[in-house]
């Protein structure tokens, strides 16, 4: 293949990439109004709020929100090692609902929103008091203990209008909930059809990377609004060192010794490049 002709198809591929790039920043213009409202809803099932209420229309919602996250990660290109929405899986989830599989959605819920043992955070805050922490340390872990019994609050009150329900009314407003947030199941097989669309895909790009970064900036103020999340107000999770850092890579091998002449600490009789000479004497 001739130089000119390898030019030209990097340039081609380079401009296709480029098209694609402006189709995302496209979509998600149009999708920015949904997630701007979804993604901090979701923020506050997670534990930033705790709902007196919880029906099940709005439990559906929470499955849409996800879905909507999940699609603002698609579309920006998020490089993720874990689905932290599921998003495609919201959408399983939907579908089921609506043909009567309630169980496989309540055992989603309970592994996105039970709590952690909120013994092990007490005893952290009360090792943290007997130390005399003053860095804020011990008002972060009494807030994070209050946001993780929040989200357990609020995967009691999902359950407890879930299960409240006969299973024909149940279905009724699952279906209902569904039709409202465009989650019927033809709209659905649709959906998750889009995920394997190139739209949908992973591609490198500054400009969507930039663009994620200033709309999370934004959700960012809206969603750490507390006195604690202000700069100066954090615990310190970053000293400096007080050690100078060892040498990059290095590693102390318990026990090793250094092999300083050919017949020391040579076991197995190696040849080295100075092995020792004999003198016409037969002397070493």
């Amino acid at each position: 293949m001739s130089g000119q002709r390898r030019r030209e198809i990097i340039m081609a591929a380079n401009s296709a990439v480029q098209e694609l790039v402006k189709q995302k920043l496209d979509a998600f213009d149009q999708l920015t109004p949904a997630f701007v409202a979804c993604f901090p809803f979701v923020q506050q099932v997670h534990g930033q709020r705790r709902f007196s209420t919880f029906p099940v229309a709005q439990t559906v919602y929470y499955l849409h929100s996800l879905w909507i996250c999940e699609c603002k990660d698609r579309l920006l290109s998020i490089y993720k090692n874990i689905e932290r929405y599921e998003g495609a899986y919201c959408l399983e989830l939907m579908r089921r609902w609506q043909e009567g599989m309630t169980a496989d959605v309540v055992d989603f819920l309970n592994r996105k929103l039970d709590m952690l043992p909120l013994s092990d955070l007490t005893r952290q805050i009360h090792e943290a008091k007997l130390a005399g922490a003053d860095d804020g340390r011990v008002r972060r872990l009494m807030e994070g203990r209050g946001i993780l019994l929040n989200r357990g609050m609020n995967l009691m009150q999902i359950c407890d209008a879930i299960f409240a329900l006969p299973e024909e009314q149940l279905l009724n407003e699952v279906r209902a909930a569904c039709q409202q947030y465009g989650h019927s199941p033809e709209q659905i097989e649709q959906q998750l059809a889009q995920f394997d669309e190139p739209l949908y895909g992973h591609v490198t790009s500054q400009a969507l990377a930039r663009r994620n970064m200033e709309v999370m900036n934004r959700m960012g103020v809206q969603v750490m609004s507390r006195p604690s999340d202000r700069p100066g107000e954090r615990s310190q999770l970053v000293l400096e060192p007080t050690k100078e850092p060892h040498p990059f890579a290095e590693q102390v091998i318990v026990g090793y010794v250094e092999m300083t002449a050919p017949w020391h600490n040579n076991v197995r009789a190696v040849r080295f490049v100075d092995f020792p000479e004999h003198s016409e004497e037969g002397s070493m």
